[in-house]
């Protein structure tokens, strides 16, 4: 068991709920720019939003809300990443009612089931969802309260913008009702869905409490500054997106908008964003194209030896690591400094690169469950390879280890969810004796540091009793420069199984250097790298099959694949 008490680097202050956040921040930050936002009617002119005016939009949001008869109710929120979306969360949450973040990729079929069964009053969305939103309209009589983000000429619905103007117009009359409003610290406050690759999403339980001690262990271990700028791309409906944004607003950053995926190196460069939250494939993405950029240069060998000799003047105190390698730095927009990858395993190349390039590239491991992180790297230690070590007040163990130490996770603390919504079912199989079964492999090394071995789920069981974890295999195959993904899967062999490995390779790799190769030849090529690979793993982890192709796997909102709907696809 590994709990660390101990390693507390730096003086946190400690929320009892996101309403004394919100205000703390305000008050101690109020002329920081809190929001950087850009305005599409003025030319994509960088509107910046200060602390003070972000909290007086949430004040004025959340009164309007109370005068419309939302007190103690249920608030839905489906959009894009936007600041409306901050302020609709962080207004009903604090003083209102219950918010339930909904995944904005969601088909209308599942978005009137969740609405359904989290019981919604109301809805908050963005005028892109407006025809999704026309059809849940139809169906849900439940709810009563239509506001949209936005522009729309739908009188049934509620304009955003007029309700923080008509929330301010109450609150200079007096009505104070939102802002005296008592926080119940311990009670349900959200109801996240979580994004399932397997099975039907659980509705998550968290209070206000979950999300606030999270938040202070974070900050006693990661080193977060005023003015550093954040660049939020993971979607806030997801837990680890969205207790990001709330770790960063509690230190009096900046946070941007990312305008998309292909404009992240853009937007990283405009807004001089200095912290990088994202997950593996977006980091191994960004580290291919320094590698293929240094290889153009012929610089390969000359970048390698550089990197000895930094890592050898760092040993003894000097570090030039940013100046050595600036131009590289220059080439993913000039500032970062701090780069953070969760929902799934980084490449220890990956890391290790960004490590020496003078970007501090820590990895996290948490569920929604947990509000969500149990387990994270920091400055005083990284160990590519592994997620890190617990955070302050998490507990973890390592429930029935097999011979080689790896067993499934479990963890304790503050963090933990109260339970999933009207599911006791499911919430007695994962929550046992104030542990919480995270349904992931793993063992700890001789120094506490945590590793994933797979999801309990996907493991293959050989009938010689071997276990073969995907993941590990996954991230072989993923160093390939030319692959975008992969997902390695057992078929059935008799009684037994053999490897297979779906491998998705880059077009955008492909067309600069395979020019004159057909699919055939490329395919061939691809088959002979895997071999290369086999030849370093032992036999029964070897893999017999490969489906080769430039089409995306099916994915959630964090871009983790959803192997069950690909492996039904490969058996059609």
């Amino acid at each position: 068991m590994v709990k660390n008490e101990k390693l507390k680097y730096y003086d946190a202050k400690h929320f009892n709920n996101l309403k004394e956040m919100i205000e703390y921040s305000a008050e101690k930050y109020e002329n920081n720019v809190a929001f950087m936002v850009k305005n599409k009617q003025k030319n994509d002119t960088i509107e910046k939003i200060t602390y003070k005016e972000f909290k007086k939009d949430i004040d004025s949001l959340g009164t309007k809300l109370i005068n419309l008869g939302l007190k103690g109710k249920r608030v839905a929120i489906i959009a894009n990443n936007c600041y409306e979306w901050a302020v609709s969360y962080l207004a009903v949450i604090n003083g209102v009612g219950i918010i339930i973040p909904l995944d904005k990729g969601l088909p209308v079929e599942e978005i009137i089931l969740s609405l359904e069964r989290s019981k919604a009053d109301a809805i908050i969305f963005d005028s892109k969802h407006i025809e999704e939103i026309l059809k849940v309209k139809e169906k849900n009589k439940n709810i009563q309260t239509y506001i949209c983000i936005g522009k729309t000429e739908n009188n049934d619905f509620l304009s955003f913008e007029k309700l923080i103007n008509e929330g301010k117009q109450l609150i200079s009359e007096g009505n104070n009702e939102y802002i005296n409003a008592e926080i119940s610290n311990e009670t349900m406050s959200v109801i996240l869905f979580t994004s399932g690759t397997t099975s039907k999403a659980k509705a998550v339980m968290l209070s206000h409490k979950n999300i606030a001690e999270n938040i202070y262990s974070l900050n006693c271990r990661e080193k977060i500054y005023e003015t550093d700028v954040s660049l939020a791309f993971l979607p806030f409906h997801h837990t680890f997106g969205l207790t990001g944004l709330l770790f960063f607003l509690s230190n009096g950053t900046a946070n941007a908008f990312c305008d998309g995926l292909r404009h992240i190196q853009k937007n990283l460069k405009e807004y001089n964003v200095s912290i990088f939250v994202g997950v593996p494939l977006l980091l191994e993405a960004m580290h291919k194209k320094v590698l293929q950029e240094i290889e153009k240069q012929g610089k390969t060998k000359l970048i390698k030896t550089a990197q000895k000799i930094s890592r050898a003047l760092l040993k003894i105190g000097i570090d030039v690591r940013r100046k050595v390698f600036k131009q590289i730095i220059n080439g993913i927009g000039g500032n970062l400094r701090f780069a953070v990858s969760g929902a799934a395993g980084i490449d220890k190349q990956v890391a290790k690169d960004f490590n020496d390039f003078g970007i501090l590239a820590v990895q996290g491991y948490g569920l929604t469950e947990t509000s969500p992180v149990l387990i994270a790297e920091d400055i005083k230690h990284l160990r590519p390879g592994s997620v890190g070590i617990p955070i302050e007040n998490v507990e973890i163990k390592i429930n029935n280890p097999n011979e080689e130490g790896i067993g499934e996770i479990i963890a304790k603390g503050p963090n933990v969810m109260l339970g999933y919504y009207e599911d006791e079912e499911a919430t007695k199989e994962v929550l046992i004796d104030g542990w919480f079964y995270t349904g992931d492999l793993g063992y700890i090394d001789k120094d506490g540091f945590v590793y994933i071995t797979g999801r309990k789920k996907n493991v293959i069981v050989l009938k010689n009793g071997k276990n073969i974890y995907p993941e590990e295999i996954e991230i072989l195959i993923n160093n390939l420069i030319y692959v975008s993904e992969s997902m390695v899967y057992g078929t059935p062999k008799g009684d037994d199984y053999t490897l297979s490995a779906k491998i998705v390779y880059s077009k955008e790799y492909a067309e600069s250097n395979f020019k004159n190769m057909s699919k055939e030849d490329i395919e061939a090529k691809i088959w002979k790298d895997i071999k290369e690979i086999n030849k370093g793993l032992p036999n029964y982890k070897h893999i017999k099959k490969i489906i080769v192709t430039d089409e995306e796997m099916v994915k959630t909102t964090t871009q983790k694949i959803k192997r069950f709907e690909e492996i039904k696809k490969l058996d059609k």
